[in-house]
């Protein structure tokens, strides 16, 4: 067995944000996740070096966010407090350490060359203007104004009758173009100053989205999607969500589609990584993200419109993505390489916008992810290994250098862990499944854990992942290793990484729980190696994690002899009107079968399977989350105890659902770890 190490060892690493660039390409800023403090670092051509221009001081759980230079390098923008995985009103956000004072969700700016930061003004979602000396961002649906030094009060910019969001400055800084939502509709808008109306692109009954300025200044490309309307659909089905790309002319307002979808699934809008993208390039042409082809995939097309032609052709995913300062050529992250077992990580690439021509720039056995595409040709990008977590990272003139090495703590275990094996297995469907198996030493017989990543549409790796929380389950996995378990990850359908119909299978979740059956073919493949007990097999995952947790222990308790669930799902039935899952319907004559949709949805969830439940399961939650209602851990845990089945659960007040601060999690995943030690029977 691998000598031992903490859990409070292996959550010490600094966790990066992806770096932000400035214009031009010469500075970079970032943030970093050290135990809870979290801090903001700006680096500047030629050399890089990291300075840091703020420190939380504590684990008070306000993230960091939405960080922007100003083209003159002079200061950095942010947002304080709030989570940017969901959205509420600024007046609701969560308090995690439980102040007695309410949290804001706070613009914020520092000068690069020192001093105390500024606060602008409540709010969100800021933009520089060009000339370096406002900032624009968002409150309650409206655009407050204020001076970056904090020289002046924030104010509002202009009356919209929308809810404005999506901000960018014309590249004079004279306009400024946002979105305009009006609840079933939306409008891509300029504003240009108070004398002067505020300009309406294109207008129609349609959701216009992503607004995006040419170089020139003199047009406006953005998104166009259906309004919400037409016949009800049903919801059991993936239903095409066609999608179109429109240039307007900046003055007239007067627009063209430049580019259309085909109106099926695959050609739908796309949803996970960075969406549909859309980007000006070189020779007065957009890029773009689509999935026509199943796999999402840059395309580019002329702004007067025409064909499309296909940039990034392969059976692999496009992720982050990021156009050169030029762009002459963009930079991008995907799940394919030449090193085996590339579609378990990520790597990156540069595609040439006029020749098509695509060169691989990172390789090997390690994961490059969230690139910045800077002048002369460098790239600021964050790299992990299996032993080594994410450190941002540049790579200039062939030679690659971390930028934030020093800060790994000299006891953080790097040398001590496992390294996953890719491994793949077949469903009782005959559906092909990837998973990572973490192997610890020893020939003696061990407990198998399965660990179910949420999401869903989420992708889990061979090295360490570049998403804080699967970071934090990454680590708890190696741990699992290191005492003795052998863990098999599984990437289930649903998640992306493997193509568009893989991501989006018949009858998943709420509709059929389809890929809870690639659950039970992993935890089959796991009893069936030599290094297992068979009858030693636990399981463990968050939210969506959690859901296939709870179902697992519900539905196969002789398979499944303990589990943790983390803010989990446990009864569809409860959040059948939740948008989040696209089951909600006008009120008007034309319905949908919601009571036939409402039994699919119970039989598809734990809660039905309350009578062949068993085995014991820890359930931990927070109770200020707003992604699975807290209310479904109250109602599992009066079932579980009517039905007398054993359990314990951690309950940690005002915590969201990605647990904000990192006492939180400490707390969790100690308490995960020792509970599958004491079921599992293993000595920690």
């Amino acid at each position: 067995m691998l000598a031992a190490f903490t859990l409070a060892q292996i959550l010490s690493y600094p966790f990066p944000s992806a770096p932000v660039r400035d214009t031009r390409g010469t500075a970079i800023v970032y943030t970093l996740d050290q135990r809870g403090v979290r801090t903001i670092w700006f680096a500047q051509a030629p050399d890089f070096a990291p300075k840091q221009l703020f420190s939380s001081g504590g684990d008070d759980g306000q993230e960091l966010s939405n960080l922007a230079i100003s083209d003159d390098d002079a200061h950095v923008v942010y947002v304080r407090g709030g989570d940017h995985d969901a959205n509420w009103p600024l007046a609701l956000q969560p308090d995690p350490a439980s102040s007695p004072v309410q949290p804001e969700m706070q613009v914020w700016s520092v000068s690069t060359g020192g001093g105390a930061p500024k606060l602008l003004g409540t709010g969100d979602a800021p933009a520089i203007s060009p000339d370096g000396k406002r900032v624009a961002f968002t409150a309650d649906g409206a655009v407050i104004i204020a001076p970056i030094d904090g020289s002046a009060a924030a104010k509002r910019l202009f009356f919209d009758r929308g809810q404005d969001s999506d901000l960018h400055w014309s590249p004079s800084g004279s306009s400024l173009a946002f979105v305009s939502s009006r609840t079933d509709h939306s409008f891509i808008a300029i504003y240009r100053n108070d004398a002067t109306p505020i300009e309406y692109l294109a207008p129609a009954t349609s959701q216009d989205i992503m607004p995006r300025w040419s170089p020139d200044g003199r047009s406006v490309a953005f998104i166009r999607t259906p309004g919400d309307g037409g016949p009800p659909r049903n919801p059991l089905n993936w239903n095409p969500y066609p999608w179109q790309i429109w240039v307007a002319d900046a003055t007239t307002g007067a627009g063209h589609e430049a580019w259309a979808s085909t109106d099926t699934p695959r050609g739908s809008l796309p949803q996970s990584g960075g969406g549909p993208l859309l980007e000006w390039v070189a020779g007065d042409r957009l890029v773009f993200n689509s999935e026509q082809d199943n796999w999402p995939h840059l395309y580019e097309v002329a702004a007067n419109g025409g064909a499309a032609r296909l940039l990034t052709p392969g059976p692999f995913m496009v992720e982050d993505v990021d156009v050169a300062p030029n762009r002459e050529s963009i930079v991008y992250s995907a799940n394919t390489g030449t090193t085996p077992g590339d579609d378990d990580r990520r790597h990156l690439f540069l595609a040439d916008v006029t020749t098509g021509r695509v060169t691989q720039i990172t390789n090997g056995a390690s994961s490059e992810t969230g690139p910045a595409a800077l002048a002369a040709n460098a790239v600021a990008f964050n790299r992990a290994t299996a032993q080594q977590p994410f450190l941002v990272t540049l790579l200039a003139n062939g030679v690659q250098r971390a930028l934030d090495a020093s800060l790994l703590p000299n006891d953080f275990p790097s040398s001590q862990l496992v390294t996953p094996r890719e491994v793949a297995f077949h469903a009782a469907d005959g559906t092909l499944i990837h998973g990572q198996l973490f192997s610890p030493a020893g020939g003696v017989r061990h407990p198998g854990v399965i660990f179910v990543h949420g999401g869903p549409p989420r992708q889990m790796l061979l090295t360490w992942h570049y998403m804080d929380y699967y970071s934090n389950s990454y680590a708890v996995n190696q741990y699992l290793a290191s005492r003795g378990f052998v863990v098999l990850s599984i990437n289930y359908r649903l998640g992306i990484g493997y193509g568009h119909d893989f991501n989006f299978p018949a009858r998943w979740g709420p509709t059929g729980a389809s890929e809870y059956q690639d659950v039970v073919a992993g935890a089959r493949f796991l009893q069936k190696d030599s290094r297992v007990d068979p009858n030693r097999i636990g399981i463990w995952g968050g939210s969506y994690g959690g859901y296939l947790t709870a179902l697992a222990l519900a539905r196969n308790s002789n398979i499944f002899k303990a589990g943790v669930d983390f803010h989990g799902v446990h009864d569809w039935s409860l959040d059948i009107d939740n948008p989040v899952w696209g089951f909600t319907q006008p009120k008007r004559y034309q319905q949908y079968d919601t009571k036939a949709l409402m039994r699919i949805a119970w039989l598809s969830s734990p809660d039905s399977a309350i009578a062949t439940w068993k085995s014991p399961v820890l359930l931990i939650q927070g109770d200020d989350d707003r992604n699975v209602e807290f209310h479904q851990m109250v109602d599992l845990v009066e079932r579980l105890r009517l039905a007398r089945v054993p359990f314990e659960q951690i309950v940690i007040p005002d915590e969201i659902h990605g647990f904000l601060r990192y006492a939180s999690w400490l707390e969790a995943d100690r308490a995960a770890a020792d509970y599958l030690a004491r079921k599992l029977a293993v000595t920690l």
